[in-house]
């Protein structure tokens, strides 16, 4: 039989460098599972992307196990690294801050392919692209 699944997390933590302390602790605690292990894991896993912000859903079930999923790091941050960038406009539409070439959004857009809802790699850049502009950040056409 199934497990009885009695919780649901999502965080976004940074790659490689999670620790017991919040919101890690904070959020997972009321649920009695193990911080320690936990953290060890999600680190272990994410350790090739340190520098990133890393979506993960962790499912915690009646015993107190858990497990997680990890997702793609959000279109922003992607958008952020590839122009060195330490963050975005904040009057987008009247200053621009950087520049992102077709090749840089088809290379972003490729990676978030997973967590997407977009038919194809054509509509996944273009959502990518809308969020380069939301950001300040112009792209050459």
């Amino acid at each position: 039989m199934a497990k009885k699944i009695t919780a649901v997390v999502k965080l976004q933590l940074n790659a490689g460098k999670a620790t017991p302390g919040p919101p890690v602790g904070s959020t997972l605690g009321p649920h009695g599972i193990n911080i320690a292990a936990f953290t060890k894991e999600f680190n272990e896993k994410t350790q090739k992307d340190v520098g990133l912000v890393i979506p993960v859903i962790i499912t915690i079930y009646q015993d107190h196990s858990f497990t997680f999923v990890l997702k793609t790091p959000p279109a922003p941050v992607l958008i952020k690294k590839a122009c060195g960038l330490q963050s975005g406009s904040a009057v987008p539409n009247k200053t621009k801050v950087a520049k992102i070439t077709k090749e840089q959004l088809k290379q972003i857009a490729e990676q978030k392919m997973p967590d997407l809802n977009a038919a194809n790699l054509e509509s996944a850049m273009s959502m990518i692209a809308g969020t380069a502009r939301s950001m300040g950040v112009t792209v050459e056409e």
